[in-house]
């Protein structure tokens, strides 16, 4: 079973999204936090990694852009999603893999998720 990482403040989003990926058979786990991102990967190794951009202490493009550098995690896309952001320029300069605006479609994300960890 593929896993998924993801990161957001929103409780309903969270919700919504780990329900959602479930259903679709990956095994989800979720954080509100953001300096938990980096020991989770290390503790749960997920397949892919969602963030969502703004988050309190570091902003999810700088979680992404340490993920990237990693030279252990920097082969695991990360999709960013973000309702804060004009164009997705801006995101993928964090080296992100692929960027959801919110609100966004669920069927989207699925493809997104499906398309990145294939």
């Amino acid at each position: 079973m593929k896993r998924i990482l993801v990161l957001d403040d929103n409780e309903d989003i969270l919700e919504i999204v780990q329900e959602t990926l479930s259903y679709e058979q990956f095994e989800v786990k979720s954080t509100a936090e953001g300096e938990e991102v980096l020991p989770l990967i290390q503790d749960f190794k997920p397949h892919l990694v969602i963030l969502d951009y703004r988050v309190s202490g570091m902003n999810g493009g700088e979680i992404c852009k340490q993920i990237k550098a990693h030279p252990d995690y920097n082969d695991i896309p990360v999709i960013i999603f973000s309702a804060y952001i004009n164009s997705n320029g801006e995101l993928n300069a964090y080296g992100c893999d692929a960027v959801i605006n919110k609100p966004f479609d669920l069927g989207e994300l699925v493809d997104k998720v499906n398309n990145l960890i294939q």
